[in-house]
């Protein structure tokens, strides 16, 4: 997903007994993040849960022109690819019905360098998330994810590690660096307990310097 700006602001809402999940009217709406949405939604929200979904790998193969990169340089931040069998993790976010349009429009302008929404099935960990194993336990729910697929103007494609390391390094735009993009997705699903065979393999390529 396409990367926001720096600091990490707390929008979170307090859930409050007239904002049970358990009693949420039908139009609940779930935003699933793989990228930057990870560690940074920027969105008001009133629950936050790990999650995943089937059939989707995460990818390193969208070009960034507007934040992590610039026109005639781009870098290149993560879509998903579908791929049977695969499971890509993230954060769910539960957005209060009063803010749903607002958190729409906000995300559509943060997406708009080549990613479209697209509905998809979350699952969600029994017994609460993968890092405290505290929380409440659900069923799948259908929620909203932002992907780049190979029509966009901005898509780059595959490449190998070290070509994508390469360009990474020597990318920024005006939402900082192309490396800080990547070493804080990996920062987010290493704190989360989760694998991802991609991003971690590219983290540890650009290395801690």
């Amino acid at each position: 997903m396409a990367p926001d700006g720096a600091g990490s602001p707390d929008l979170s809402i307090d859930l409050s007994p007239d904002d049970d999940p358990s009693r949420a009217p039908a139009a609940v709406t779930w935003v699933f993040g793989y990228g930057s949405l990870v560690w940074r939604p920027s969105i008001p929200y009133v629950e936050r849960e790990p999650a995943w979904i089937d059939g989707y790998l995460r990818r390193f193969w969208q070009g960034s022109t507007d934040h992590r990169g610039v026109p005639g340089a781009p870098g290149r931040v993560v879509t998903l690819v579908e791929q049977p069998g695969a499971v890509c993790w993230g954060m769910a976010y539960r957005v209060a019905p009063a803010d749903r349009d607002a958190v729409l429009a906000t995300l559509d302008h943060r997406e708009k360098g080549g990613y479209d929404r697209r509905e998809v099935t979350l699952h969600f960990r029994q017994g609460g998330s993968l890092a405290s194993g505290a929380g409440l336990a659900r069923g799948p729910v259908t929620g909203l994810v932002y992907l780049a697929t190979a029509e966009n103007p901005n898509y780059l494609g595959p490449a190998s590690l070290e070509e994508i390391a390469a360009q990474v390094r020597c990318s920024t735009g005006p939402s900082g660096d192309n490396v800080d993009y990547v070493r804080s997705l990996a920062r987010a699903l290493r704190e989360m307990g989760a694998e991802d065979e991609h991003v971690f393999a590219l983290a540890d390529l650009l290395g801690d310097d």
